[in-house]
């Protein structure tokens, strides 16, 4: 899956979490895009089983993409609040941990989490975020 298409399914995962529904509109706003780039990336997510939409209606997510997006909202925490312990402002840090949770691997996000684990004195564990 494509560092974009993750970005939609994030927003709809924030969406729903925020205002209990997702439109086309809400994502778009939400992410700065076109209502088409939206309806196109759907159209792609929905082929790939991660979203259902109603006909010119709410978006849900699937069990898998509920899982999906339950994964990338964490990593993106994980990475921000790592960010923000090495001092990068948190509009910085913000921004970057959107760009980088699509690229780092699994090895590289398990050292970050114990890394963070450590500097906030506790253990997190791996669901936590």
């Amino acid at each position: 899956m494509t560092g974009s298409l993750e970005d939609y399914i994030e927003a709809i995962y924030l969406l729903v979490e925020e205002r209990g529904v997702a439109r086309v509109k809400e994502i778009a706003d939400k992410l700065h895009v076109s209502k088409p780039s939206v309806i196109q990336a759907l159209r792609q997510l929905s082929a790939q089983g991660f979203v259902e939409q109603e006909r010119y209606g709410y978006i849900h997510l699937t069990d898998q993409g509920e899982k999906t997006a339950s994964e990338i909202f964490r990593r993106h925490h994980l990475l921000k609040d790592f960010l923000k312990i090495l001092g990068v402002s948190s509009e910085t840090a913000e921004k970057e941990a959107c760009q980088m949770e699509h690229i780092l691997s699994e090895e590289t996000m398990r050292v970050i989490e114990k890394y963070v684990a450590q500097q906030k004195g506790g253990d997190h564990d791996r669901d936590a975020g």
